[in-house]
């Protein structure tokens, strides 16, 4: 009985251990009065979330001047604004530093979110 309880009670916590890592998100790290992220809001930001990349890897906002979330805390320095990170389960695919523009900025995406899986953007 003991073996089939601490074989329970290993799966609970294996499983808790997994439901708590995330799945792909996009994380802007942006400061007030940045022209750059500016230009990416009105570009980008209200069709992203309708976009297949949007719906693979939700968008999630982080001020560099605000304490950095406990989960994004092993991520390397930020320097600049706009950043994106692309994250996988906790960790960092990739990153565009800056906002290129439009067709950059989604080609760029593209390419990181293939790392991830090569066929979540295929329609």
């Amino acid at each position: 009985m003991k073996k089939v309880f601490s074989i329970l009670m290993f799966l609970a916590f294996a499983f808790y251990g997994m439901a708590g890592l995330k799945a792909a998100e996009l994380v802007m790290f942006e400061q007030e009065n940045c022209e750059w992220c500016a230009a990416w809001n009105r570009d980008i930001s209200k069709i992203y979330p309708k976009t297949a990349e949007g719906k693979f890897a939700p968008l999630r906002r982080v001020d560099i001047f605000e304490k950095r979330p406990s989960d994004l805390k092993q991520l390397r320095r930020v320097h600049y604004t706009p950043t994106f990170v692309l994250m996988d389960k906790g960790h960092e695919v990739g990153r565009i530093s800056g906002y290129p523009g439009e067709d950059f900025f989604w080609g760029l995406l593209g390419q990181m979110i293939k790392k991830i899986d090569p066929d979540a953007l295929k329609e």
